[in-house]
């Protein structure tokens, strides 16, 4: 039986752990993408904000693979592709920052009549948002071409990657997932419809301005 020669990962470890670090500071601090899963997770509940937060998992781990594959000298090589993302990324924004708007605008009674009225987004469409969010969003692409320098030291072999990139997804899953199961809670869910005008104003001002 032939066996395939193990990658032995204890040299790459201290670097790895710098680079996992940065991804977990990089997608808990807020941005578009936890901004959503919260205002999500608050406001339509837990399946909503665990489907949106999964969109947004598969966003970056669409970045982390593409990365990987030699994205960084691709936009080297052509710099026009990142102008139309960021586009493409920044029209998106606003339309979020639009919607946010109009929501704070709403009244008390305005708000849940038109709650009770509005059909659930579907769980096709709630991922597909969160994949958008996050698919679109230029910074993703410089924040994976960043930890793939800080993870990946010049030689390292193939299994240097395949860990940072695993160590990821487990660090995603656990901020994502996270942010979405704790505010779609009871008591943060009732503390949102007090503050709900407040929340959706600083929205759309977020959204507003990383278009």
């Amino acid at each position: 039986i032939q066996r395939w020669p193990m990658t032995d990962l204890t040299p790459y470890l201290p670097q790895l752990a710098v680079a996992w670090t940065a991804y977990f500071i990089a997608t808990a601090s807020p941005g578009p993408a936890i901004i959503a899963i919260i205002a999500t997770s608050i406001s339509q509940g837990r399946r909503d904000g665990l489907t949106l937060a999964s969109g947004v998992l598969t966003g970056s781990y669409i970045w982390a693979i593409l990365t990987a594959s030699g994205l960084s000298a691709l936009i080297r090589t052509y710099g026009e592709a990142i102008i139309v993302l960021k586009i493409v990324g920044g029209c998106y924004l606003l339309w979020l920052a639009w919607n946010a708007f109009r929501a704070a605008r709403r009244s008390e009674e305005v708000y849940r009549a038109q709650m009770a009225a509005l059909p659930a987004l579907s769980p096709r469409r709630q991922y597909l948002k969160g994949l958008g969010i996050h698919i679109t969003n230029p910074k993703a692409i410089f924040n994976w071409i960043m930890l793939t320098s800080l993870g990946m030291p010049p030689g390292a072999p193939g299994g240097v990657m395949a860990t940072f990139i695993a160590g990821c997804m487990a660090i995603g899953v656990c901020v994502f997932l996270g942010f979405a199961l704790v505010f779609s809670l009871g008591p943060v869910h009732r503390a949102y419809l007090k503050a709900r005008r407040a929340i959706e104003g600083v929205m759309a001002a977020f959204f507003a301005f990383a278009g």
